[in-house]
């Protein structure tokens, strides 16, 4: 082998850059692979996410970053997935409101459209897509969700995106509220992530 194999971690999110290096941790120190962030490499285009779903938009990333750059890239496509919204902001959860609005203010965008919405009908997931592309045509793919609700205002200052309004089923606190391994050990991100990681190990150990 000798060379060290590197991992693109392809998201611009330094929340989500830093989450994943945790969670791959496990493969990257057993095999010897280093991880690095679309800040390393010089600033290119974002790819167009015209996918219908979570699953497309990850491989549409992590495609285009992995023939960009040359070489091995995860990415994820998330969101938050509200049943009183109709499944809103869903796919379009990081551009909820319009492209102009902060964290802050697509959570207090939401808040305020389910303001009416009973405790009995605030039921939502988190849910995510990863998918791990190379410069052949082996991709992988995985899926990961966690149900809850959504509160009644923010709460918790960790995390980051919809964290601070979320709330795991059987659980008070909102992800914000939670410790990064504890969040980490119930995310949607987490079980994606460990979903993908048997894959990807063999992947890794094949290369």
């Amino acid at each position: 082998q000798g060379m060290t194999q590197t991992i693109l971690i392809a998201t611009q999110n330094v929340g989500k850059v830093a989450e994943m290096r945790r969670m791959l941790h496990v493969i990257t120190s057993d095999l010897g692979i280093s991880l690095v962030g679309l800040d390393a490499f010089p600033k290119i285009e974002s790819p167009e996410e015209n996918g219908a779903t979570f699953i497309e938009n990850a491989t549409i990333k992590a495609r285009y970053y992995a023939d960009a750059f040359q070489m091995l890239a995860i990415a994820d496509d998330s969101g938050l997935v509200v049943d009183a919204l109709q499944g809103a902001p869903g796919i379009h959860s990081a551009r909820y409101g319009g492209p102009g609005l902060d964290d802050t203010e697509r959570y207090a965008l939401l808040l305020d459209n389910v303001t009416d919405i009973p405790d009995s009908e605030r039921d939502a997931r988190f849910v995510c897509a990863v998918c791990v592309a190379g410069n052949s045509t082996d991709i992988l793919t995985a899926e990961g969700s966690v149900e809850g609700s959504i509160a009644h205002g923010p709460r918790g200052n960790n995390g980051f995106g919809y964290d601070p309004i979320f709330v795991p089923a059987g659980e008070t606190r909102t992800v914000a509220e939670m410790s990064e391994h504890e969040k980490d050990s119930i995310s949607h991100r987490g079980r994606a992530i460990r979903a993908i990681i048997p894959d990807l190990y063999e992947l890794l150990r094949e290369a």
